[in-house]
Protein backbone atom coordinates (compact mmCIF):
# COMPACT_ATOMS: atom_id res chain seq x y z
CA UNK A 1 0.00 0.00 0.00
CA UNK A 2 1.65 3.22 -1.03
CA UNK A 3 0.28 5.75 0.58
CA UNK A 4 1.39 9.65 0.46
CA UNK A 5 0.20 12.07 3.26
CA UNK A 6 0.08 15.65 1.77
CA UNK A 7 -1.75 18.77 2.73
CA UNK A 8 -5.36 19.22 1.67
CA UNK A 9 -6.15 21.49 -1.18
CA UNK A 10 -9.49 23.63 -1.77
CA UNK A 11 -9.68 21.27 -4.19
CA UNK A 12 -9.57 18.35 -1.85
CA UNK A 13 -12.98 19.22 -0.18
CA UNK A 14 -15.82 17.27 -1.93
CA UNK A 15 -13.72 14.28 -1.77
CA UNK A 16 -13.21 14.74 2.03
CA UNK A 17 -16.58 15.50 2.98
CA UNK A 18 -17.93 12.08 1.00
CA UNK A 19 -15.14 10.72 3.37
CA UNK A 20 -17.13 12.21 6.40
CA UNK A 21 -20.65 10.89 5.58
CA UNK A 22 -18.72 7.74 4.59
CA UNK A 23 -17.31 7.38 8.23
CA UNK A 24 -19.05 9.80 10.90
CA UNK A 25 -22.78 9.05 11.88
CA UNK A 26 -22.71 13.65 12.42
CA UNK A 27 -20.56 14.20 9.53
CA UNK A 28 -19.00 18.03 8.84
CA UNK A 29 -20.53 19.99 5.60
CA UNK A 30 -18.77 20.82 2.60
CA UNK A 31 -19.76 24.27 3.99
CA UNK A 32 -17.86 23.84 6.79
CA UNK A 33 -14.92 22.46 5.23
CA UNK A 34 -15.11 25.66 3.15
CA UNK A 35 -15.67 28.20 5.92
CA UNK A 36 -12.96 26.52 8.70
CA UNK A 37 -10.12 25.72 5.72
CA UNK A 38 -8.95 29.44 4.96
CA UNK A 39 -8.79 30.27 8.64
CA UNK A 40 -5.42 31.26 10.30
CA UNK A 41 -4.01 28.74 12.71
CA UNK A 42 -5.72 25.68 10.32
CA UNK A 43 -4.41 22.93 8.56
CA UNK A 44 -5.43 19.55 7.11
CA UNK A 45 -3.94 16.66 5.68
CA UNK A 46 -5.01 13.95 3.62
CA UNK A 47 -4.20 10.37 2.76
CA UNK A 48 -3.95 9.59 -0.78
CA UNK A 49 -3.58 6.10 -2.58
CA UNK A 50 -3.55 6.73 -6.24
CA UNK A 51 -4.54 10.09 -6.32
CA UNK A 52 -8.20 9.01 -4.20
CA UNK A 53 -8.62 10.43 -0.87
CA UNK A 54 -8.55 7.59 1.87
CA UNK A 55 -8.07 9.76 5.09
CA UNK A 56 -7.96 13.09 6.38
CA UNK A 57 -7.43 14.94 9.54
CA UNK A 58 -7.07 18.49 10.85
CA UNK A 59 -5.22 20.73 13.31
CA UNK A 60 -6.15 24.42 14.23
CA UNK A 61 -4.31 26.20 16.75
CA UNK A 62 -6.54 27.99 19.85
CA UNK A 63 -3.83 30.33 21.67
CA UNK A 64 -1.52 27.49 21.88
CA UNK A 65 -3.44 24.99 22.09
CA UNK A 66 -3.70 22.44 19.19
CA UNK A 67 -7.31 20.61 18.78
CA UNK A 68 -7.18 17.92 16.57
CA UNK A 69 -9.76 17.28 14.43
CA UNK A 70 -12.08 14.81 12.13
CA UNK A 71 -9.17 12.48 11.98
CA UNK A 72 -10.59 9.56 9.60
CA UNK A 73 -9.78 6.89 7.56
CA UNK A 74 -11.80 4.89 4.87
CA UNK A 75 -12.89 1.54 5.81
CA UNK A 76 -10.36 -0.77 4.19
CA UNK A 77 -7.45 1.37 5.06
CA UNK A 78 -7.93 1.03 8.64
CA UNK A 79 -5.44 -0.69 10.36
CA UNK A 80 -2.27 0.46 7.76
CA UNK A 81 -0.66 3.14 10.06
CA UNK A 82 -2.41 5.84 8.34
CA UNK A 83 -4.14 7.73 10.87
CA UNK A 84 -0.62 7.63 13.28
CA UNK A 85 1.19 8.87 10.16
CA UNK A 86 -1.84 11.58 9.71
CA UNK A 87 -1.47 12.31 13.18
CA UNK A 88 2.19 12.43 13.35
CA UNK A 89 2.30 15.06 10.53
CA UNK A 90 -0.74 17.10 12.23
CA UNK A 91 1.44 17.31 15.54
CA UNK A 92 4.28 18.46 14.00
CA UNK A 93 2.45 21.33 11.93
CA UNK A 94 0.77 22.06 15.07
CA UNK A 95 3.68 22.47 16.53
CA UNK A 96 5.01 24.99 13.78
CA UNK A 97 1.90 26.62 14.36
CA UNK A 98 2.43 27.88 17.83
CA UNK A 99 0.53 24.75 19.41
CA UNK A 100 2.31 23.63 22.83
CA UNK A 101 -0.28 20.82 23.81
CA UNK A 102 -3.29 19.26 22.22
CA UNK A 103 -6.25 18.12 23.13
CA UNK A 104 -8.65 16.07 20.75
CA UNK A 105 -12.38 14.04 21.53
CA UNK A 106 -13.50 10.83 20.67
CA UNK A 107 -16.72 8.25 21.14
CA UNK A 108 -15.96 6.75 24.06
CA UNK A 109 -16.28 3.28 22.83
CA UNK A 110 -13.80 3.99 19.50
CA UNK A 111 -11.46 1.77 20.73
CA UNK A 112 -9.24 1.57 18.01
CA UNK A 113 -9.11 5.41 18.08
CA UNK A 114 -8.22 5.67 21.81
CA UNK A 115 -5.54 2.92 21.50
CA UNK A 116 -3.77 5.16 18.74
CA UNK A 117 -4.41 8.29 20.75
CA UNK A 118 -2.67 7.03 23.88
CA UNK A 119 0.10 5.20 21.27
CA UNK A 120 1.09 8.66 21.14
CA UNK A 121 0.95 9.99 24.58
CA UNK A 122 -2.54 11.30 24.53
CA UNK A 123 -3.80 10.82 28.16
CA UNK A 124 -7.86 10.72 29.06
CA UNK A 125 -8.66 14.00 30.91
CA UNK A 126 -12.11 14.04 31.10
CA UNK A 127 -15.70 12.84 29.40
CA UNK A 128 -18.25 14.79 27.94
CA UNK A 129 -21.89 13.07 28.24
CA UNK A 130 -23.99 12.20 25.80
CA UNK A 131 -21.95 14.69 23.12
CA UNK A 132 -22.16 12.68 20.19
CA UNK A 133 -25.67 11.29 18.45
CA UNK A 134 -26.53 8.82 16.30
CA UNK A 135 -26.54 7.06 18.60
CA UNK A 136 -25.57 8.84 21.55
CA UNK A 137 -22.49 8.76 23.17
CA UNK A 138 -20.18 10.31 25.67
CA UNK A 139 -16.98 11.95 24.22
CA UNK A 140 -13.86 11.01 25.93
CA UNK A 141 -11.57 14.53 26.19
CA UNK A 142 -7.33 13.88 25.33
CA UNK A 143 -4.95 15.73 26.40
CA UNK A 144 -0.88 15.94 24.73
CA UNK A 145 0.77 18.04 26.92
Amino acid sequence: MNILIRTMTESDIPDVAKLEKEVFADPWSEKVYRETFPLQGVEYVVACEDNNIVGAAGVRNIVGTGEITNVMVKSGYRGNGIGRRMLEELLERGRKLGASEFTLEVRIGNEPAIRLYESLGFVREGVRPGFYNNPKEDAAIYWLH
